[in-house]
């Protein structure tokens, strides 16, 4: 059976909801929302996306989707069997659900590990390079990611959903992502005890050290909950967006390959064979000298700090312990 991406569709609104959301910034009290040459970086980088995406989504897909989906689904007289010895799923309604549970958990995983991940951060922190939160920033996507995004995916092929469903759950979840990126719609009520909405994904944005690493998920909040990366937004607390070091530049390149420079340099540092392989595929910010610190190393710090600073004043319950990612107030951070 065959779909089409629904993205097809989505890209021309994109661009018309980009275009009213930047009117009316402009002609409202939210003149700073939207800086003209970092949109246009960001365009440029999400045309420069759509170019490359169609060519290694065609590959992934008749390369890797259909031959997996082939190899563990073969035919068994005429009928699409997996080879644990269950029939493949059709096209139920129900089994789109499943699908997109299925979508939903992977694109948490691979979005978690983008901010795990130095080597994947290299790719992904296009994305969040821009000190703007709009629509524009949006379709500001790396061109690295698509590369091996697909490694995420692929075991839900395996157990038996066809490729083009698939293919369709992941258009779906990307136009529910390009919405998320606005500051115009409010906290939803019991909406958020479900879904990723709209100020969770300001939280995922903001360089604020209780905000980083936070709400990696795609349309639904629940495996952000479940595995303790979940954090709603603080309106008391001014938030900033981007990234703490930033490329400083509007230039295309610089954006897409500065992290992976950094990297480099980082690399040069030591002649440690261990200092080296962590300096790629150690969390951002790990260093052997200290002179740079991850997001966990960072909060733990401050959660010393601010024990240190209780005890000056009076006795601490007996049995207090520190955690990496817990606040001496017990609230995650």
């Amino acid at each position: 059976m065959d779909f089409t991406n629904p993205l097809i569709y989505g890209v021309p609104c994109f661009l018309g909801l980009i275009l009213l959301e930047l009117t009316y910034s402009k002609t409202h009290d939210h003149k700073d929302l939207y800086n003209w040459r970092d949109l246009f970086s960001s365009v440029g980088m999400g045309l420069g996306s759509a170019v490359v995406a169609p060519l290694v989504k065609t590959i992934t897909i008749i390369l890797l989707f259909s031959f997996v989906y082939d190899f563990f689904n073969p035919m068994v007289d005429g009928v699409r069997t997996n080879i644990m010895g269950y029939e493949s799923f059709g096209y139920a309604w129900y089994i789109w659900i499943l699908c997109m549970l299925a979508d939903d958990f992977s694109y948490y995983w691979f979005h978690r590990q983008n901010h795990m991940v130095r080597f994947f951060w290299a790719a992904h922190i296009v994305h969040h390079s821009s000190s703007n939160f709009n629509l524009g920033t949006a379709v500001r996507n790396g061109w690295f990611t698509i590369f091996y995004k697909p490694l995420f995916y692929v075991w839900i092929v395996v157990i038996g959903f066809p490729p083009e469903m698939l293919v369709v759950c992941l258009g779906i979840e990307a136009l529910w992502q390009f919405q998320l990126h606005t500051v115009f719609i409010p906290k939803l009520g019991f909406v958020e005890k479900i879904l990723n909405t709209h100020t969770m994904h300001q939280v995922h944005h903001a360089c604020n050290i209780e905000y980083m690493d936070k709400n990696h998920g795609g349309f639904l909040n629940v495996f952000d909950r479940i595995f303790g990366t979940w954090k709603p937004l603080d309106e008391s607390i001014d938030i900033s967006y981007g990234v703490t070091k930033p490329p400083a530049s509007y230039n295309l390149w610089v954006i897409l390959t500065h992290e992976y420079s950094d990297i480099w340099r980082d690399m040069k540092k030591s002649k440690n064979l261990k200092h080296k392989f962590m300096y790629v595929f150690g969390p951002p910010g790990w260093s052997h000298d200290g002179s740079t610190k991850t997001v966990k190393q960072i909060r733990k710090e401050m959660a010393l700090e601010h024990l240190n600073a209780i005890d000056e004043n009076s006795p601490q319950p007996f049995g207090k312990k520190i955690e990496d990612d817990v606040l001496t107030s017990g609230i995650k951070a």
